[in-house]
């Protein structure tokens, strides 16, 4: 997962750049970087928070009506600067690129541009990949054309498996944008007066004062010529089979993707998720929400019990997203700096904790130590999603088996595992059934492969080995 947003318009954009890759700040704490272009790209990369990479002098260097910026939560690749996006190569006509997503087929394709197309990657991030396949496919037709375009995104399409949404500036040609057939990674985009803006999340262009026009469709291509006419052509017929994590964790409660609230949703999955606390005759004095996701979906589940919501755990605001820390020493560290319970609240109390999932266990059992030291009498547990036992190959840091506890424990022992009296998780049909609700031209499908296991995209077993092992080195190399 990382966050994505470009802007082409008439004046210098690395301010809006900046200001709305704050709004995404959420999709990548690792690394940051943004590329303008005017006859000439200028780059600026490193690593932290947007607010530790950009400043009053290299944001004046970074001059240009057109601009590319990038927050990055690394699954392949390393904690390098030099892994950081946006990039960009030369040639054919100098093309700057950057992605959101995961190529599935990395080393197979990198083979295959050194030894075809003598195209070398320098790194290990897929985004040099994506726009390499993409530069050597625009050199074979030559001629620049929007048809010839067109049908280079077409031949990168059968080049690359995985999750991609891509941006693009093409020297002086104009801004690109297409996202991969299954669109399991989003992709909006808005236009104010005469200038457009690209985003990962609906909430960049609300900051930013765009007005929504759509998203990108799956197997979408978008093309905005230096005249700033739209050209749009839907070059596949597939299903449609966006990530369903972004509506439980990642993206933004204030955020619309593919025409679904975040808020909405998550309010309707506590909502359900409420049917199986009364099942179990769990009967909590209050319910305590694990900030921030999960806030929406316990005051739902608070209100259909009748029972005291309250924030229990006070999150420290400078301290990043645990769940996409590197390390799981850096996670468990953050726990313990990121939340301060409240004892009035949890002192002597039967607490009912929700969150957004559980995936190795740990964060979570830190949590009910924490509720169980301040006092609770009893201490249930809520996950307003299902277990999630299958790696995510498509840009999630949950990509090798042994990772899950849900993997091959049942319900009790991983009860046991974090320390909770009761743990209660949402059905599949209830996850499901409250992002359909909102759905109102046809049924929606989802990528739900991390809780079933049935990847949208073509998967060999070499695959999850190939993952797996990139993901250990790139773990050893920041120990």
């Amino acid at each position: 997962m990382c966050g994505i947003l470009g802007i082409i318009g008439k004046d210098n954009v690395i301010e809006e750049l900046v200001t709305g890759l704050l709004t995404i700040q959420h999709r990548g704490q690792d690394a940051a970087g943004a590329i303008t272009y005017n006859r000439r790209f200028n780059l600026k990369r490193g690593l932290g928070l947007i607010q530790n990479v950009f400043n009053k002098k290299n944001m004046a260097r970074l001059q240009g009506s057109s601009g590319l910026g990038h927050v990055r939560y690394p699954t392949i690749g390393t904690y390098e600067v030099t892994e950081a996006q946006p990039f960009y190569v030369n040639t054919p006509f100098g093309i700057a690129l950057a992605h959101n997503g995961n190529v599935i087929n990395y080393r197979e394709l990198k083979k295959e541009l050194e030894k075809k197309e003598f195209r070398y990657i320098n790194t290990k991030c897929d985004a040099e990949l994506i726009l390499n396949t993409l530069a050597a496919q625009l050199s074979h037709f030559g001629k620049f054309t929007v048809d010839n375009l067109f049908n280079a995104v077409d031949k990168t399409f059968d080049a690359i498996r995985g999750s991609y949404s891509v941006i693009s500036i093409i020297g002086e040609k104009g801004f690109l944008a297409f996202r991969d057939p299954h669109g399991i990674k989003p992709l909006i985009y808005g236009r104010k007066e005469s200038s457009y803006a690209f985003a990962s999340e609906s909430v960049a262009l609300n900051v930013l004062g765009y007005d929504v026009i759509d998203d990108i469709a799956p197997g979408e291509v978008v093309f905005i010529d230096r005249d700033k006419n739209v050209h749009r052509k839907k070059l596949r017929k597939t299903t449609h089979t966006p990530c369903i994590f972004e509506w439980i964790y990642f993206a933004r409660p204030d955020s619309i993707i593919d025409g679904i609230s975040v808020y909405e949703a998550r309010f309707r999955l506590g909502k359900r998720l409420a049917e199986d606390v009364r099942k179990r005759n769990i009967r909590p004095d209050v319910v305590i929400p694990i900030p921030d996701t999960s806030r929406a979906a316990a005051l739902a589940l608070a209100d259909e019990l009748g029972v005291s919501y309250r924030e229990g755990l006070i999150k420290n605001r400078y301290i990043g997203r645990t769940f996409i820390m590197a390390t799981q020493t850096q996670r468990m560290s953050a726990v313990k700096k990121k939340l301060n319970p409240i004892k009035s609240v949890i002192d002597n109390k039967k607490v009912l904790l929700v969150d957004d999932s559980i995936v190795r266990g740990n964060t979570s059992k830190e949590i009910v130590n924490l509720i169980r030291e301040t006092g609770a009498r009893e201490i249930y547990f809520a996950s307003y999603s299902p277990p999630l036992r299958h790696p995510c190959l498509y840009g999630i840091d949950m990509q090798m088996k042994k990772e899950f506890v849900a993997k091959e424990k049942p319900i009790d022992k991983i009860k046991e595992t974090i320390g909770c009296d009761e743990l209660i998780y949402q059905t599949m049909d209830g996850l499901l059934s409250s992002l359909q609700l909102e759905c109102k031209k046809e049924f929606r499908y989802f990528c739900t492969a991390c809780f079933d296991g049935n990847y949208p995209t073509k998967v060999d077993e070499k695959v999850f080995k190939e993952i797996e092992e990139d993901r250990i080195e790139s773990k050893s190399i920041i120990k």
